[in-house]
């Protein structure tokens, strides 16, 4: 059964959005009033690592179509209860766009808790195909053509990958686009 986790983000804006997820999918931390303080959201009967250490987090889009092949992928590389998840829209392209310069600062303060709190070594972004955000971002539906939208989300993952260790070399970093099918690519 789907438990409501609000997850809210507070810029000069006062941004406020809801998500419907389920109990594999929910975000540990979160940031408040822009800052780097962070919660814990702990859903009942899940487990409680928040003095623990996880694998990695992972960035990912919002979008719904992909939450459960998300937690699946997540799942099959051994990962089940051992990530944080931080969702942008857009993934790569939502912590690196001028249009939203406050969720630039949300992804960096999230990591920085998830490396305080949670001790993460990898830092996994997984963009997926037909995204919305893209399309509002860049003004652009790049599903029309494959081979340009693989190309964009290629160079906005790679560009969030060496940010990521340019800030943070000690963290591995991993880049992944999905298909609406579930399967994952591995971007280089």
């Amino acid at each position: 059964m789907p438990t409501r986790l609000t997850h809210v983000c507070c810029g000069t804006q006062g941004v406020h959005t809801e998500r419907w997820l389920d109990r594999r999918h929910f975000l540990q931390t979160f940031a408040l009033g822009g800052s780097a303080a962070g919660l814990a959201v702990l859903l009942p009967g899940a487990r409680a690592h928040a003095a623990g250490q996880t694998e990695a987090v992972l960035l990912s889009c919002m979008d719904y179509r992909l939450v459960e092949a998300t937690g699946h992928y997540m799942a099959s590389r051994g990962l089940k209860e051992k990530y944080d998840h931080l969702i942008l829209a857009g993934a790569a392209l939502g912590a690196l766009t001028d249009k939203f310069p406050s969720w630039n600062q949300t992804f960096w303060d999230h990591l920085g808790v998830a490396i305080d709190l949670h001790k993460i070594h990898t830092v996994m972004v997984l963009d997926h195909r037909d995204c919305g955000a893209y399309k509002v971002i860049l003004g652009e539906d790049l599903a029309k053509d494959p081979a340009k939208e693989t190309a964009i989300h290629t160079t906005q993952l790679q560009r969030l990958g060496k940010m990521i260790k340019e800030k943070h070399p000690a963290l591995d970093v991993e880049l992944f686009l999905m298909a609406l099918d579930g399967k994952v690519e591995r971007i280089a």
